[in-house]
């Protein structure tokens, strides 16, 4: 198949969580499968192009906008696998400090989207399927249903994929004007919402079909509590919705042959993990105990993570239970100030680093016994999966992909791969780690266990790229037949 994957961000080149992982890693995927497979994302000025050959594919690119508005682009190119990367550059958009900041982002992700039709055309290349991520591809689905739908790329299917309800893209209706698209579209059933212009509702009303990054967050967002106020629509379209699990890329997160960690491991010989233990309190300024448990935390710093709730039970864990934690994130600055706070308070036992450093958060993953994440909601979540083929106990809420990936520790059988708990609740976080705490002291060897189970399941990229092959293939058919 011809693949088109348009992306607000693509790793390495421009990341900010894991929707940039996903777009990366499905792409090479699908390329080393033979599918010709095109990503079209922004040529922002914070782009990352270390050790890569860019080259100038289209110097020259008209893009043809709403209102008798004409822009002109440039298109890059850089390899990503298999796969072929092309950047729209246009500085009046993308050169800022930040992917998504700024007060127009609903004309600067028109003309991204709009780029990417024209660029189609520029090149003469059809795809047979078009792969939208989050609501800044929500034009797309509205242009080759209504203004394009009579040209070549109007008759590709679309998949659109929700990384994340919350954010959904709402603007006032007039940013159609400017896409270049039919206010006739700004209705109840499709992309008029309270008042608004809603692009994740016009995407899933006129997408082929519709994906997200785990089947339990699939149902979820079909419910009052999840769906952020779209529950009714996902629920009317819950017959195109398929809930596909994020794979990771073992070239990246892979306790084997890792570079930023202080010594290699695997299933196999699990020894070198005491080692990333040693080195993570050495850095860390933890006291250097063999036998006192690491709990780590890698996480933006917002109430959807949860870790308010860890925040207020800090002080009393390290007061009532011989444990350490350990915390990489930024977020929220009264959530900063916290941990920064007990990490002053407790010197030994606390530790904190806010920002973002990708080789701490190896360091974090390979030296830490157990990984938190209290999240609220959870799409997806990597980190729980990057901490299981650490060998690292994951612990849980049971919510999104947390439900899905991680197995619960039953003592009666000694099964699972981690510790879950359900009622977002500061006293069930501390419950659960206590929990954790007591079969870290009393039952080793069930300890042991659980990081063999995680450490055997697959996450790798290739049982979910089966799973979109399938809904590709359902969706260029369903769009066959709509001609």
């Amino acid at each position: 198949m011809k693949i088109l994957m348009i992306s607000p961000e693509c790793a390495p080149f421009s990341k900010v969580g894991g929707l940039a992982d996903m777009v990366s890693s499905l792409s090479k995927q699908f390329a080393l499968r033979g599918h010709d497979v095109r990503i079209f994302t922004p040529y922002y000025s914070i782009l990352k192009r270390d050790g890569v050959d860019f080259e100038k594919a289209l110097p020259f690119m008209g893009v043809h906008m709403g209102l008798g508005i004409e822009e002109y682009c440039s298109v890059w190119r850089a390899p990503l696998g298999k796969a072929d990367c092309y950047f729209v550059e246009f500085n009046r958009y993308f050169h800022r400090p930040t992917i998504y900041g700024g007060d127009d982002n609903a004309a600067r992700f028109a003309f991204m989207c709009r780029a990417a039709l024209e660029f189609c055309k520029a090149c003469a290349w059809v795809p047979d399927v078009i792969h939208c991520h989050d609501w800044t591809t929500g034009y797309i689905p509205l242009y080759l249903n209504t203004t394009l739908i009579h040209t070549p790329v109007g008759r590709a299917a679309t998949v659109f994929t929700i990384h994340n309800m919350q954010h959904q893209g709402v603007f006032s209706p007039d940013a159609l004007d400017y896409a270049g698209l039919p206010r006739a579209v700004y209705r109840a059933d499709n992309c008029e919402h309270f008042g608004a212009l809603n692009l994740m509702k016009g995407a899933i009303y006129n997408s082929t079909k519709l994906s997200t990054v785990s089947p339990t967050y699939a149902k979820e967002i079909q419910t009052s509590q999840y769906g952020c106020g779209l529950d009714g629509v996902m629920r009317f379209k819950a017959g195109d919705l398929v809930g596909i699990v994020n794979g990771i890329d073992p070239e990246e997160w892979n306790p084997a042959t890792d570079k930023y960690i202080a010594k290699n491991y695997s299933a196999a010989d699990i020894s070198g993990k005491a080692e990333c233990k040693r080195d993570l309190q050495r850095l860390m300024g933890l006291d250097e105990d063999a036998s006192m448990p690491i709990f780590g935390v890698v996480s933006r710093l917002y109430e959807q993570k949860g870790l308010d709730m860890l925040a207020q039970i800090a002080h009393a864990l390290v007061n009532n239970m011989k444990v350490q934690i350990v915390l990489l994130g930024s977020g929220e600055y009264w959530m900063e100030d916290s941990f920064r706070h007990l990490a002053e308070a407790n010197p030994g036992r606390i530790a904190c680093k806010i920002g973002y450093d990708n080789a701490l958060s190896h360091k974090i993953e390979a030296g830490s016994d157990f990984f938190l994440m209290p999240s609220r909601f959870e799409p997806c979540g990597l980190n729980q999966i990057y901490s299981m083929v650490y060998g690292t106990v994951p612990i849980v809420r049971a919510t999104g992909g947390l439900e899905d990936t991680v197995r619960g520790y039953s003592a009666l059988d000694n099964t699972g791969d981690g510790f879950k708990f359900y009622d977002a609740t500061a006293s069930a976080l501390y419950n659960t780690i206590g929990w954790a705490c007591s079969v870290w002291y009393d039952r080793p060897s069930d300890i042991s266990v659980l990081r063999k189970n995680g450490m055997a399941k697959d996450f790798t990229w290739s049982r979910s790229a089966d799973e979109y092959e399938r809904l590709y293939g359902w969706a260029v058919e369903q769009r066959k037949g709509a001609f």
